[in-house]
């Protein structure tokens, strides 16, 4: 049994995909502790007890790291270049890598937890650090030397916990409404303002946009119960998905409110009909209504974008949320850790592990050679620094979190 069960949702995303590593989030629930993890604990607490002693070495002195992560094969392509410049640099570490798909790669990870055979560099997910973390699975990187102060505070805050900070931020991005620029225009309809308008302003806006428009086209996709769509609702009414213990922290009116509304965009045309959005829900990303230009709008995360612009064959428009107070101070967005650097509690070189770490955090030839693969760069001194060899879509993506970097709640 695994020490730490994947969601039942895990198995159905594709390999790597997106390349930058955010994923639509799932409905509500399948983030909640599973209740299989409890009985695993007197296990690993025990292993870890017999998992002490000296850290081994090669006899030429050299330290070998083991680094997983999930990913496609251009992220393991990068991603190898990356070790590459940190052993040119570090002659005395070498680092192995170990990787596969998203589907098979948290029971590997829960397997090599509980036998005490942990990697000591891990791509961890926002969905799993909780676990891992209260479980003492996770190293404090804050009692390393490991910069951050480069880092945005929004995502570094992410990372921690009361087990410390057991991980840093390797991408960040932000939800976003994507908007496709030529359907618009086809209609006649302009572009909103997105630092002044409104939820009912988008909700004008996208039944204009149909009414305009052929059939079989709609101003706006519909949303769903997700953290990015929900998420942002909840959080402009002064509630939140969960609280700070986990629990749940809205009340049935809330969401009864998010669905009215939903059905009053839907009684107006402004979005598909239920039997498409069922039908549009089975489309890879490729084939969605934005990219193929049936919706004018669509609720998306920003580094999502550059897949979906190329899918589309033309420029996309990244917006900022709607808000109940026509304020993008308002808009309560947040930054989101796409994925973590992480390492084992037990790993037995913590120094040459945070040194690696360190070393993906800050070192612009790391930068130079992972990109946006994983999401926006999270140290700014990076970020700037690779910007002229990230693609035009990618500098987008960039440009849109930096332009909101004083708004997010």
């Amino acid at each position: 049994m695994p020490l730490f069960p994947r969601p039942a949702s895990a198995a159905k995303q594709p390999a790597g995909a997106p390349t930058s590593g955010a994923r639509p989030a799932p409905p509500i629930g399948r983030t909640r502790k599973a209740s299989a993890v409890a009985a695993a604990v007197a296990a690993v607490l025990t292993l870890s007890a017999c998992g002490g002693g000296a850290a081994p070495q090669n006899a030429d002195g050299t330290v070998e790291l083991r680094f997983s992560w999930w990913g496609g094969d251009k992220r393991a392509q990068l991603t190898q270049e990356a070790i590459k410049q940190f052993e040119a640099e570090n002659p005395k570490i070498k680092v192995k890598p170990e990787f596969g798909d998203w589907s098979g790669y948290w029971d590997k990870l829960a397997t090599q937890v509980a036998a005490n055979d942990a990697p000591d560099i891990i791509q961890m997910d926002e969905k799993y650090i909780t676990e891992y973390s209260s479980r003492g699975a996770l190293l404090d990187l804050s009692k390393y030397d490991i910069d951050t102060s480069k880092l945005d505070e929004a995502a570094l805050n992410a990372g921690k916990s009361e087990k410390g900070l057991t991980g840093i931020a390797a991408g960040i991005n932000a939800a976003t409404i994507l908007a496709n620029p030529k359907v618009f225009e086809a209609a006649g309809v302009p572009l909103p303002d997105d630092a002044k308008w409104t939820w009912v302003d988008f909700g004008r806006i996208a039944a204009e946009i149909t009414t305009k428009s052929p059939k079989g086209t709609y101003g706006a996709a519909a949303y769903g119960t997700d953290e990015a769509s929900l998420g942002v609702w909840l959080r402009q009414n002064g509630k939140s998905l969960y609280t700070s213990d986990g629990k749940l922290g809205f009340e049935p009116g809330d969401i009864a409110q998010w669905w009215a509304f939903l059905k009053e965009l839907s009684q107006k045309k402004a979005v598909p009909s239920a039997s498409e959005v069922v039908e549009a829900e089975a489309a890879p990303l490729d084939q969605s209504g934005l990219a193929t230009g049936r919706n004018g709008m669509a609720f998306w995360w920003s580094n999502q974008a550059p897949a979906l612009e190329k899918a589309s064959g033309g420029d996309l428009k990244i917006l900022r949320f709607p808000t109940k107070t026509g304020s993008a101070a308002d808009t309560k967005l947040w930054y989101k850790a796409s994925q973590f650097w992480s390492a084992s509690s037990r790993t037995k070189h913590p120094q040459e592990t945070a040194k690696f770490i360190n070393f993906l955090t800050n070192n612009v030839k790391a930068g130079e050679a992972l990109l946006a693969d994983r999401g926006v760069y999270p140290n700014s001194d990076v970020r700037a620094a690779i910007q002229p060899k990230l693609t035009a879509a990618d500098v987008k993506v960039v440009k849109f979190i930096d332009q909101i970097k004083d708004e997010p709640g």
